[in-house]
């Protein structure tokens, strides 16, 4: 049986572990050749992607700097001859339950990494996507970006997100390109088991699902290769909520 995503190219930002990584690998798994930024060293990803028999390559990439974005991206079309897919996953989470509502300086922070950012990579994406007419793009939104579950900054970045994958869908409908998010709940990553240290967090996030577990990064990526793949082909500015029953509450 042919892969879902035999031949297609891939860039995933925040490759290097947690959503990332396992969306990198299920990418590869299907076919896709991938390329990974992230501020880490994303070596480990890259040599799973080549164990599964796929092809892989990362790059160290600050995504708020818009010049780097933009190489990088121009760099994967110059290597690989084109752009399929993007999944713009690279976020970050610095609100505690003690941080007070309104720091603009963490505020400032999480906007500037979890929504701008973002619209950096669509518009690099896009450029090569539109003169393509084709592509799917994937972005990381969250439950916080659907309800007003987290801090100031980490909530208002995320329904950014939600909104910027609205309008971007709709501008580039009719242009071949297919736009969506994730809405993940409390996964089970690095970023996650840091915030669980704190005793009253970790209870709240212990607690929020009804299905009464942590959801697996595995089980986000399934959801990301979904709608990245032609098994979406008609589905585009959807939010899709992958959070054990959350929402439903």
């Amino acid at each position: 049986m042919e892969k879902q995503l035999q031949g297609r190219i891939a860039f995933v930002t925040g490759g290097a572990q947690g959503i990332g990584q396992a969306t990198a690998l299920a990418f590869a798994r299907e076919g896709a050749k991938v390329a990974i930024a992230d501020l880490k060293d994303a070596g480990e990803t890259i040599e799973a992607i080549r164990r599964l028999g796929g092809e892989g390559y990362g790059e160290r990439l600050d995504v708020t700097e818009e010049g780097a974005v933009d190489a990088m991206v121009d760099g994967i079309v110059a290597r690989w001859g084109r752009l399929d897919i993007g999944f713009n996953n690279a976020g970050i989470a610095l609100e505690a339950v003690a941080t007070a509502w309104g720091d603009l300086a963490i505020y400032d922070r999480l906007v500037a990494t979890n929504q701008r950012a973002v619209l950096l990579c669509m518009t690099a994406e896009l450029r090569h996507m539109t003169a393509q007419r084709s592509g799917a793009i994937v972005n990381t939104a969250s439950i916080a970006g659907l309800s007003g579950v987290s801090g100031a900054g980490y909530s208002a970045s995320k329904h950014a997100v939600v909104g910027l994958t609205r309008s971007a869908a709709l501008r580039h409908a009719a242009d071949g390109i297919r736009i969506n998010c994730v809405c993940p709940g409390a996964i089970w990553t690095e970023m996650t088991q840091q915030a669980a240290q704190e005793p009253e967090a970790a209870e709240l996030m212990a607690q929020m699902h009804p299905m009464r577990r942590f959801g697996q990064a595995e089980e986000v990526a399934e959801g990301v290769l979904f709608l990245a793949s032609d098994r979406a082909s008609f589905i585009t500015g959807h939010p899709l909520a992958i959070d054990g029953g959350f929402l439903a509450g």
